[in-house]
């Protein structure tokens, strides 16, 4: 059985800033490839692609894990002829949708101002492209600025081109480039009539078809050779393609379904291809095959694995889970290359672009690696690293926000995240306790008692903000009193990305003790079905205007279930914790069948780097991983009708 065909890469493509139906770019690269590829329909806006519109500046070579994030290291591929333009903004050219193909392993548009087929294949660092024009005017192939700036010196006894591009977003990253080189035939190059500009190339062609060759580096220009001798140098295009097939198939394969009918098939296989897009490889392999990378904290290239583009606030809670089940290997490598920014940087990441940016708050890390010790990913060796740079951020105030646990002082010293010090205090201090929690298994693995002993202690901290009166998780000042002018509609403030209906609920690592709190678990169901039959309100004094979560949450008829982001993504499963789950069936049936489709619409929100398209998998296969450290899986009746995980039937 083939699995690409069921894929559709553009599935949550259809975005605007104020509404996100996933927020994702139809890319094709290989499984956790180091660089992908996808059309450029406006590259003035980081929403750079819009599935409906038949005009395409060219082909990105992109990092973007999100239009919030940005994008580095990215240049423009675009093919010319006739009136030869500088820009993406003058050389676009009109497409037609309907015959272009976009697929994980393979790309072909027509541009149809130049008259030529652009086709892509991905290796994992790198890709061949291959063109064929049927003007009978020149052509070119024409590299255009996206962002930075940009180097080009030409080889043309060899053919081949070498760039470097500085582009990075927003995060921390210290003299960073990314090398690339093209390499074509020099029979088929046109080195009298090629254009080198500031920012741009046009490379001549003497004919009318051309495979082009091309790879990166975060390293040097030499290494960008290496990975391209190695990953396609003397295959053709035709063969390349085959080998990528033949890794999305492998990839996609881990999980085989008998699926309830054709569009579940396409939207199950479509989210499988969203979870192995990222992490990104960032390292390299040197002339001797030991992994190599730069390292963003000092410029440096050190020794060792490394991974990016990932937030683990987004991903902590299903594509990890999810990983334990499927890409074991993989996980234990990304873990490592964690370690390695923690033991380089000082801290281990909580959003690393090609550098840290830091963009969510509090370190789910923490969950990230309790996961990978309790399911046996990581020997001890690593386990050990891991839990020293968590003990770390743990402890330590970090002297740049976007590093470490923000309040950290204050919240070993009052047992909370002061509200008046500090914004989204509540999560702040349950994801703390959450992540001392996971301090706390981890220790216990590797017979650390008296660290267990403290940091299980430290993990009730969240209590400390419920409030019996009201029944919700609440600020509170240093002085110890609660927020005054509680609003449980009120987004943004105290919580992140939520309300206090949702917040309130992200204590996964003790539901028995935030039971009683709220009075028994009769009290906790009835919380439960207060929160779906609640109205989609919302209040925007917290931001001070409107962020499209709260747009979403509205447009769906899901009460305070806010769906389409993480913060919500447990409480459908809570029920069936409590013993209630037809409850759960009900719900997750709800929301997969209603809000999710292979279409570009089809997501309820934010996809964010394979953490939604995870939570709709495990719901098909009727189990949800409720505290992530924790070797317990939450069962419900699965979507699907059958399903093989590795070749094992589960069902």
């Amino acid at each position: 059985m083939r699995y690409i065909p069921y894929v559709n890469t553009k599935m949550g493509t259809k975005s605007v800033m104020r509404f996100s139906n996933g927020n994702t770019l139809p890319l094709t690269q290989r499984p956790f490839g180091m660089v992908s590829f996808c059309p450029q329909s406006d590259g003035s806006s980081r929403w750079l692609y819009t599935p409906d519109f038949p005009y395409i500046e060219g082909i990105r070579l992109t990092h973007q894990p999100s239009p919030w994030i940005g994008d580095y290291g990215t240049v423009l591929f675009t093919p010319q002829s006739d009136v030869i333009a500088d820009t993406p903004s003058l050389a676009w050219s009109g497409y037609r949708i309907s015959e272009a193909e976009n697929r994980p392993d393979y790309l072909k548009v027509r541009f149809l101002r130049s008259e030529c087929d652009f086709e892509l294949t991905p290796t994992k660092r790198g890709c061949a492209i291959r063109l064929s024009s049927d003007s009978d005017k020149q052509l070119y192939f024409s590299l255009l600025p996206t962002q930075g700036n940009y180097t080009y010196t030409l080889d043309s006894e060899h053919g081949i081109l070498y760039g470097t591009s500085d582009a990075h977003s927003q995060d921390d990253a210290k003299d960073f480039k990314m090398y690339f080189v093209l390499k074509l035939c020099p029979e088929e190059l046109d080195t009298k009539n090629t254009i080198i500009g500031e920012s741009y190339v046009h490379l001549a062609l003497k004919t009318k078809k051309a495979q082009i060759c091309v790879a990166i580096s975060y390293i040097s220009h030499e290494q960008a050779m290496l990975n391209l001798d190695r990953e396609i140098d003397g295959r053709d295009f035709e063969l390349l393609l085959n080998e990528a097939i033949c890794d999305w198939e492998e990839h996609l394969g881990r999980i085989e379904i008998e699926a309830q009918h054709e569009e579940q098939m396409r939207t199950f296989y479509s989210c499988l291809y969203r979870t192995m897009l990222f992490p990104h490889t960032a390292y390299e392999l040197d002339e001797n095959e030991k992994p190599i990378h730069y390292s963003p904290c000092d410029g440096k290239i050190r020794e060792g694995v490394r991974y990016t583009d990932s937030g683990a606030w987004d991903t902590y809670r299903t594509l990890y889970p999810l990983y334990t089940l499927i890409c074991r290997d993989e996980y234990r490598e990304i873990v490592e290359g964690f370690v390695n920014d923690y033991e380089e940087g000082g801290f281990l990441p909580r959003w690393p672009s090609i550098g840290e940016v830091g963009c969510m708050p509090s370190t789910l890390v923490d969950a990230v690696i309790a996961e990978a010790v309790t399911q046996k990913i990581i020997d001890e060796p690593l386990a050990k690293r891991a839990l020293d740079g968590m003990l770390h951020h743990a402890s330590t105030p970090s002297p740049e926000k976007r590093y470490g646990r923000e309040g950290i002082v204050e919240y070993i010293k009052y047992g909370y995240v002061p509200c008046d010090l500090y914004k989204e205090s509540v999560n702040l201090t349950l994801d703390f306790a959450y992540g001392d929690w996971c301090i706390s298994q981890i220790a216990k693995n590797l017979g650390l008692d008296s660290i267990a002993t403290e940091y299980e202690k430290r993990s009730m901290s969240y209590t400390h903000l419920f409030d019996s009166e009201t029944g919700f998780m609440r600020g509170r000042a240093t002085d110890g009193s609660l927020r005054e002018g509680f609003d449980p509609l009120m987004w943004g403030g105290d919580y992140t990305e939520a309300c206090a209906w949702q917040s309130t609920l992200a204590v996964q690592h003790d539901l028995d003790g935030l039971s009683v709190l709220l009075g028994g678990k009769e009290k906790l169901l009835s919380y439960l079905d207060k929160l779906f039959k609640a109205p989609p309100l919302y209040r925007v004094h917290g931001y001070g205007g409107e962020i499209h979560e709260m747009t979403e949450m509205a447009s769906v008829d899901f009460g305070q279930c806010a769906i389409s982001n993480q913060p919500s993504f447990h409480i459908p499963y809570i029920y069936a914790y409590l013993g209630e789950t037809a409850k759960s069936e009900y719900w997750v049936g709800r929301i997969c069948s209603e809000l999710f489709k292979s279409t570009p619409d089809g997501y309820p929100g934010d996809e964010d780097n394979g953490s939604m398209s995870a939570w709709y998998i495990l719901s098909c296969l009727g189990i949800y991983r409720m505290c992530p450290g924790k070797d317990e899986w939450i069962r419900i009746k699965p979507l699907v009708k059958s399903a093989k995980i590795l070749g094992k039937q589960i069902f």
